[in-house]
């Protein structure tokens, strides 16, 4: 019953998100150390916010979304939830937040990559 519950606190969260920005950056977060994230995540909170969690969860919040408001835009997102990737749901520019984010790649054994920011429509 718990976990029921955890994944419909998920597909709220992610819901809210959804509804709320109209930007959303993926980006890779293999070899990153929790404090980076912790630093991306402090650097970012005035104007976005940085979900991560299972993908498999992920991509069903978005169907779920999908099948519930109409809008299929972020279905696209599904095909780059693989591997350790992070969503980074924004209002501001994307370069501005990839460039702030970039910042926190340290040296050449910790990578973030950025994969092409998507933006949908609302």
């Amino acid at each position: 019953m718990a976990k029921k519950l955890s994944k419909v606190a998920f597909d709220a969260k992610l819901g809210k998100l959804l509804k709320e920005y109209s930007r959303v950056l993926v980006i890779s977060s293999d070899n990153i150390g929790c404090n980076e994230l912790q630093g991306i995540r402090r650097n970012l909170h005035a104007d976005s916010v940085v979900v991560m969690g299972k993908n498999s969860m992920m991509k069903r919040s978005l169907m779920l979304d999908a099948q519930r408001t109409g809008n299929k835009a972020f279905l696209n997102l599904a095909p780059l939830l693989h591997g350790n990737v992070a969503l980074i749901f924004t209002k501001s520019d994307l370069r501005e937040v990839s460039e702030q984010v970039a910042k926190y790649k340290q040296c050449k054994k910790y990578q973030i990559a950025i994969d092409p920011a998507v933006t949908f429509p609302m």
